[in-house]
């Protein structure tokens, strides 16, 4: 009978074991993982030109920009949904809840309405002026704020198509109201020059917020003097 070699465990007969490798296909290996890691990043890499807007990063939000793009925009809208002072003063004394559905936009404190008027200018104090309107009760006395200041959000807010949401930050949004008075000023007060206005006829088309229901402090969108 033919002797069976046998090989204790662990050991591998060179005609048994594990085909072995040469150099030079061990060196192919090794270099074309690498290459095909660059060729998978090459596919998903993305080139973007210097002169791409992607490059620069985030838009930042530009006041100036927006007041000179929006002002016109807002400017046509309140003046599509203002109501004649004495219609809107005779709703809001029959129903405030009603008329602020009808007629309003939901604001922060109270509700922000679109108006339009035509009245005498009184008297005035650090640029704002009461004007006496038609129409109107007694009791309820309106106020027009002329400049330089200009204070609120009005303009920003009653039309109802402008929005937080719109803004990245509470900074922004404060700042796009800033910037819609701004505008106004140059646009619509300026060209008035600085001659007192006590005595003179307005026509108007402004936005105020109800806080006080026998007072109306407006922010003019347009504005003439006759």
């Amino acid at each position: 009978m033919r002797a069976v070699d046998v090989e204790p465990p662990g050991t591998e007969s060179p005609r048994t074991g594990p085909a072995r490798t040469s150099p030079r296909t061990r060196t192919l290996a090794r270099t074309a993982v690498p290459l095909l890691v660059l060729v998978a990043m090459a596919f998903g890499t993305k080139v973007v030109s210097l002169d791409d807007t992607a490059a620069a990063g985030p838009k930042v939000f530009d006041p100036a920009t927006y007041g000179k793009t929006e002002f016109p925009k807002v400017q046509a809208a309140l003046a599509t949904k203002a109501v004649p002072a004495a219609v809107l003063a005779k709703a809001l004394a029959a129903d405030p809840t009603a008329a602020a559905k009808q007629y309003g936009v939901k604001g922060g404190t109270g509700p922000e309405f679109s108006v339009s008027l035509t009245g005498t200018v009184g008297a005035g104090q650090s640029g704002i002026y009461t004007v006496t309107v038609a129409g109107l009760p007694a009791t309820l006395v309106i106020r027009v704020q002329t400049g330089p200041a200009i204070n609120g959000t009005d303009l920003r807010d009653a039309t109802g198509t402008v929005t937080f949401g719109q803004f990245t930050n509470q900074i922004e949004y404060q700042n796009a109201a800033s910037a819609l008075n701004t505008q106004m000023k140059q646009q619509v007060l300026a060209p008035l020059g600085t001659a007192p206005l006590t005595g003179k006829t307005i026509t108007l088309v402004g936005a105020f917020q109800l806080i006080n229901p026998n007072g109306w402090l407006i922010t003019p969108a347009k504005l003439t003097v006759s």
